[in-house]
This record gives C-alpha cells, sequence and structure tokens, in this order.
C-alpha cells in the first residue's frame, strides 16, 4: 500500500488518467501491452495488463475485472484476476494474479487530490529477496510519482486525442462487446504454473 498527495491536480484528472489506456503507455514505462476486452456492466469491465519486470526475471500479465465508482469525492478502481476463454496464459508471459488491486483518490480541492494505491498481487513465482525489496521500496512510489508527473501532462494531451471520449463517465460511449458475468470464473493462484526464480541476480 502506498500513499501521495498531489497538490496541484483535481481529483477527476487523477481518475480519468488511471482509466485512459490510450495515455498510459506514455507514463507507465513498465507496460508491454494494455487494453480493455469487454464490458461487464457501466461501470465495470474486462482488461489485459501485461508488463516489463526487472532483469533476468519473465514478463508478466494479467486478466482482471475492473470495477469504479465516483461518489462524495471519493474515486475508487478496483479489480481482480479473472478467467477469460479467449486470453489464456501465454507461453512467453507468466500469468499473475491480482488478488485485490485497486486506486482510492480522494478530493481535498479544486485542484488536489490524494491518491492510494493497494496492490495484493501473486506474481507466481519464487522471487529472490532484491525483488521483494525492490518492488516494496522503490517500484510502487516511483510509479505514482510518475503518475503525478502524467496527470499534470495530461489535459493537454488530451485536448489532442478525442478529448470527449471517456467512456469511464459516460457508458454510453462504450463500443466493447458485451460479456456476462456468469462467462467469468475467478483466476484462483493455485491453478497457475509456479516459476522458481528465486535463484536469479538482479542485473546491473
Amino acid at each position: 500500500q502506498c500513499r501521495i498527495d498531489i497538490p496541484d491536480v483535481p481529483a477527476e484528472t487523477v481518475y480519468d488518467v488511471l482509466h485512459d489506456v490510450e495515455y498510459r503507455p506514455k507514463w507507465d514505462t513498465n507496460v508491454i501491452d494494455t487494453h480493455d476486452i469487454a464490458q461487464v456492466a457501466a461501470n465495470a469491465d474486462v482488461g489485459y495488463y501485461a508488463w516489463r519486470c526487472p532483469k533476468p526475471l519473465k514478463n508478466r500479465d494479467v486478466v482482471t475485472l475492473r470495477s469504479w465508482q465516483v461518489q462524495d469525492g471519493y474515486h475508487t478502481i478496483i479489480n481482480f484476476s479473472v478467467k477469460h476463454p479467449k486470453y489464456p496464459p501465454r507461453k512467453d508471459l507468466v500469468r499473475a494474479v491480482s488478488l485485490l488491486t485497486g486506486y482510492l483518490v480522494h478530493s481535498t480541492g479544486p485542484s488536489s487530490c490524494s491518491l492510494t494505491y493497494l496492490a495484493q498481487v501473486d506474481p507466481k513465482g519464487s522471487l529472490p529477496k532484491w525483488v521483494v525489496n525492490k518492488a516494496s521500496q522503490y517500484l510502487a512510489p516511483r510509479m505514482l510519482k510518475k503518475l503525478h508527473k502524467a496527470c499534470v501532462k495530461y489535459p493537454a494531451w488530451k485536448q489532442q486525442h478525442n478529448v470527449s471520449m471517456k467512456p469511464w463517465l459516460y457508458p454510453e460511449q462504450n463500443k466493447l462487446p458485451a460479456l456476462a458475468l456468469s462467462e467469468l470464473v475467478l483466476q484462483r493462484a493455485a491453478s497457475l504454473e509456479n516459476i522458481d526464480e528465486s535463484g536469479l541476480s538482479e542485473v546491473k
């Protein structure tokens, strides 16, 4: 869990940046691929995210069911892993499991907010201690700093890229294929292969 105060960006902008998959590669340097797969409800969808891990570890990916809500100055996004029939685990990536990942954006003023990030992820592997330390001490705080910088730049970028397209706010804009919740199955960590990477050394 990690939290930052953002004194120069309104909560609405941070919320938009967290949703906008088209903008994500502009600030998330670890992303390999990210896209929405299907719409489950007006405020829920299924998405795919693949990311680079520190060398020499194998890269990871997840398929998640995500839902969101805005209420009383709080903007919430949460996700957890599910199985999708058209997105089985890939041979070139390790399928990780999001037990519960979420963002809570709280408005603290007209142009300020706080952001809390929570991630409970099973990376599906016996990881070296240096990876665990790096992830907890550096990766999450660094990601939030990058996100902050991206939020400052987002309004100008969005003006040039489908300025009015925000399906997370306007469900009628969502053109994703519909998917019934009954077609999804919770992705349990025990059903996936566990990769032993505990003996790998960090590449400097």
